[in-house]
C-alpha cells in the first residue's frame, strides 16, 4: 500500500498590480516574508507598465481578466503613485470609479514609491515629502545606495518584517493589504 499524501489546501490567489519594477520588487519581498509564516496565499506581482493612474487601472483590469483562466483572486490591489492625481479631476474620478467597479483596492503611495519606502525607516524625516524629487532626496539621505527598481533581495537588506509593520501603522492601504495576506502583526 502506498503512503498517503498529506492534504495541502489550495493557496488563495492575491492580485497585486505593480505600477513599475520598484513596486514589483516590494511585492516579491512581501511574498517572501509571507512564505516564512504560512502557505495560505500566493501573491501574483503583476507589472502594469506605468503611465497615468487611469491607464494603470485599465491595464490592471485587462491583466486581471487574462489571469482568471488560472483561477479567481480573493483580493485585488494596485500599488499606485499619487503624484499625478489632482491634475485632471474628471480622470481622477474615473480612476476611483473603475477601480471600484473592477474590485481593486488602491494602495496609494503619497506622492510616490520612494515616499512610501520612507515610512519603513524609524529614523525617517518627521514630515512627509510633497514631491517625488523631495522623497527621492530624503530616501537617499537614509539609504545612500538606493536606486529605483531594486530587486526584492536588495530591498530586503534594508526593509524587514518590522519595517513593513512600522510602515503599515502609518499607511492605511498597506495595513489593509497586510491584513488580506495574513502578514501577521508581530515582528
Amino acid at each position: 500500500m502506498a503512503p498517503r499524501q498529506a492534504f495541502r489546501p489550495q493557496r488563495q490567489r492575491i492580485f497585486l498590480g505593480c505600477e513599475g519594477e520598484s513596486e514589483r520588487g516590494y511585492v516579491v519581498l512581501l511574498a517572501r516574508l509571507v512564505e516564512q509564516r504560512h502557505h495560505k496565499v500566493h501573491l501574483d506581482a503583476v507589472p502594469l507598465g506605468g503611465g497615468d493612474p487611469l491607464s494603470i487601472v485599465k491595464q490592471a483590469a485587462i491583466q486581471h481578466r487574462r489571469r482568471l483562466a488560472r483561477g479567481d483572486y480573493v483580493y485585488r490591489a494596485i500599488l499606485l503613485d499619487a503624484d499625478t492625481l489632482g491634475q485632471a479631476p474628471e480622470r481622477d474620478e474615473e480612476v476611483f470609479r473603475l477601480a471600484d467597479r473592477e474590485g481593486f483596492d488602491l494602495v496609494l503611495q503619497q506622492p510616490c514609491h520612494e515616499a512610501f519606502l520612507l515610512l519603513h525607516f524609524a529614523d525617517r524625516p518627521a514630515s512627509r515629502p510633497h514631491t517625488s524629487a523631495d522623497a527621492s532626496r530624503a530616501l537617499k539621505r537614509l539609504w545612500p545606495t538606493y536606486e529605483k527598481a531594486l530587486p526584492s533581495g536588495r530591498l530586503g537588506h534594508r526593509i524587514d518584517r518590522s519595517a513593513i509593520l512600522r510602515a503599515s501603522a502609518l499607511h492605511d492601504g498597506l495595513r489593509r493589504l497586510l491584513q488580506k495576506i495574513d502578514f501577521g502583526d508581530d515582528p
